[in-house]
């Protein structure tokens, strides 16, 4: 059983009170007294509750990171941006994995609003996850990443994904491609519109018809884009390039184009958004416009603490976007 501030009272012979005030370093106690509790507290084992000295301080030093996939090469170096803004500054972090579902996201707010956590960075599974943490009123300061709110009250670190959709395409026909595809999310992501936008704005400026195949679901995952490109085998409309709105997605498009008899980069090209650790290896190779996922994490962390000390007003921040040429895209 855990030692509580009533077991070491008793052993001190001082009140509750007392014994809350001297581990608090409160300036009544004076220094005798306090050092002889704090040994009594060490010799017994005493670890503070985390929740209860919260609720006196006002503040639990613990924030949360919600992301929606956990086996996505991309949230780890975010998280891990997060992690060390956090503990650079005295916190903790919880990671909650929502796997794309809308239900566990609602579930894992509440349950950190119950935890007391002083603040929450959210990757949203969709642009209902803004509507949700506005009408449950969490009371809780909130940093969005990955996906940019329509809303100037908000807090979010983005990349220009209008960009990052443009610079794909406009890389793909600087090679000689016309028949240029987008594999994708869905249309309740700010991310996922952005980069369709972008795609389809190069194509428009040189008079090109767009070719967008919308994973159903919220699934970026890399059956998606293996499944899906399937499907263009099937019906008979495999273009010559294709972007692919993750690097994820564009790893599925690439497996299953070899699987069929389809040479990358020679009989098509494909090209992600994010830049993944392992798509630099070389048997993957994968060319793709960057994020960077680091500083996205970090400087997210950096907006909630202030807005945690009542120092910052909302900030929104959109980071550029880069392109990184490997081997996966060839001329036509």
């Amino acid at each position: 059983m855990a030692v509580t501030i009533k077991d070491i009272a008793k052993v001190a012979g001082v009140s509750y009170a007392t014994v809350s005030r001297a581990l608090n370093d409160h300036p009544e106690i004076n220094v005798i007294t306090k050092e002889k509790i704090k040994e009594i507290a060490q010799q017994m084992g005493y670890t503070p509750n985390a929740v209860a000295r919260g609720l006196v301080k006002k503040n639990t030093e613990m924030i949360a990171l919600l992301i929606p996939d956990i086996t996505n090469p991309f949230y780890p170096e975010v998280a891990r941006g997060v992690e060390d803004y956090a503990r650079e500054n005295g916190y903790c972090v919880f990671l909650c994995n929502t796997n794309w579902d809308e239900e566990n996201e609602q579930k894992y707010l509440t349950i950190l609003k119950e935890r007391r956590v002083d603040g929450i960075i959210i990757a949203p599974v969709s642009t209902d996850t803004i509507d949700y943490v506005s009408d449950s009123k969490l009371d809780i300061p909130v940093v969005y990443i990955g996906s940019r709110v329509d809303c100037n009250k908000s807090n979010y670190v983005v990349i220009d994904d209008f960009k990052a959709g443009y610079m794909a395409t406009e890389y793909l026909m600087k090679l000689g491609h016309s028949n240029i595809a987008f594999i994708g999310g869905h249309d309740k992501s700010t991310s996922h519109i952005d980069r369709i936008n972008g795609y389809k704005q190069a194509l428009k400026e040189n008079r090109l018809e767009a070719d967008i195949n919308s994973i159903k679901g919220y699934s970026f995952k890399k059956e998606s884009g293996y499944g899906t490109f399937l499907k263009m085998v099937k019906n008979r409309k495999v273009p010559t390039a294709i972007v692919a709105e993750n690097d994820i997605i564009a790893l599925g498009i690439m497996e299953a184009a070899e699987k069929h008899g389809y040479d990358v980069p020679k009989d098509i090209s494909i090209i992600g958004i994010d830049d993944i650790e392992f798509g630099s290896l070389p048997k993957i190779n994968l060319t793709t416009v960057a994020q960077p996922k680091f500083d996205i994490g970090r400087k997210s962390a950096d907006i909630l603490l202030d807005l945690i000390s009542g120092s910052a007003d909302s900030k929104q921040i959109i980071l550029e976007p880069f392109l990184i040429v490997r081997g996966t895209c060839g001329k036509y």
